[in-house]
């Protein structure tokens, strides 16, 4: 029996509206929630092979807040790009096209988790006008070797042999039930059983949903190609970076270093957390959010 949604009901009182866009030859399925004329207007870039409900229980508790949250060309419901790769640049572009069509008044501030946070923080270091930068268990050590170099050298491996195999094994592969929940549970690091039986269960809806094995190639590709700090120095616009203190992903250290590098940059550590931190404690996250956005200049960088 699936577990109810923990965070179903505050997202319900939230006003949504699904739209698409065509950007770079994907076509880009979004999510607007919350009031369209909000003083606040954040964009969201959700991590690897995730979807806009991964970061669902945060946006559940910034209400009042206009929330913007597309899945990235490739993954969920968008399709792949066809004019731009799917790296770090790449995706870049396409941020950037995205926030054209969206023909906001200001810009907006821009939040990126895991591996949006790559997205996010080179695509603001390389001119995206943005108000803000918040990056959500950010990757700021490197990631070939952030989480060991045997875990990472047998991720490696299983990409590796995904892209040699024809496209209906390569989905059966990365697909793999027992592999889904393998990830999950090394990821999970609370200890209540039903908000963990959840997380499992979303990993499992949401995991699997990309369009084709080529595109999760080049998206592992990405997520191993920089890191935050790389970017930091040109970051010039206000940034906030929320992190797990148990993050095997993103370890501590690095974060520490990483925020020292940034012009105009503080960090929030979440006590009991790793990389999950948007499901396991998205009252701190979001809360983290709503202290920050007062305090950010009238005029935005453009």
């Amino acid at each position: 029996m699936a577990v109810p949604t923990p965070h179903a009901e505050a997202l319900a009182r939230i006003p949504v509206r699904e739209r698409e866009a065509r950007i770079l030859g994907s076509t880009t399925r979004f999510w607007d929630y919350g009031p369209t004329d909000a003083r606040d207007v954040i964009v969201l870039v959700h991590g690897y092979r995730g979807d806009h409900h991964g970061l669902e229980p945060v946006v559940a508790r910034l209400d009042g807040i206009r929330v913007i949250s597309p899945d990235l060309p490739g993954f969920g419901v968008s399709t792949p790009m066809t004019d731009a790769p799917h790296s770090v640049e790449g995706y870049g572009r396409w941020l950037a096209a995205f926030l054209e069509q969206l023909e906001l008044t200001e810009p907006p501030v821009i939040l990126g988790h895991s591996f949006g946070s790559m997205v996010t923080s080179h695509a603001i270091a390389g001119g995206l006008p943005a108000r803000a930068l918040i990056l959500l268990n950010p990757i700021s050590s490197d990631p070939k070797v952030a989480a060991g170099r045997g875990i990472t050298g047998l991720t490696r491996a299983f990409y590796g042999v995904s892209r040699a195999l024809p496209e209906r094994a390569a989905r059966g592969w990365l697909g793999n039930w027992l592999i889904v929940q393998f990830m999950s549970m090394s990821l999970v690091t609370g200890d209540d059983k039903t908000l963990t039986k959840w997380i499992h269960e979303e990993h499992h809806r949401y995991f699997n949903g990309f369009s084709d094995a080529r595109t999760v190639a080049e998206g592992f590709r990405a997520s191993v190609s920089t890191q935050v700090g790389e970017a930091a120095p040109r970051v010039d616009v206000p940034t906030l970076m929320i992190v797990g203190a148990i993050d095997r992903i993103a370890p501590l250290d690095g974060q520490k270093r990483t925020v020292e590098l940034f012009p105009d940059a503080r960090l929030v550590e979440i006590d009991g957390v790793g990389h999950l931190a948007h499901y396991e404690t998205p009252q701190p996250v979001a809360a983290a959010i709503r202290e920050f956005l007062p305090e950010l200049p009238a005029e935005p960088r453009r």
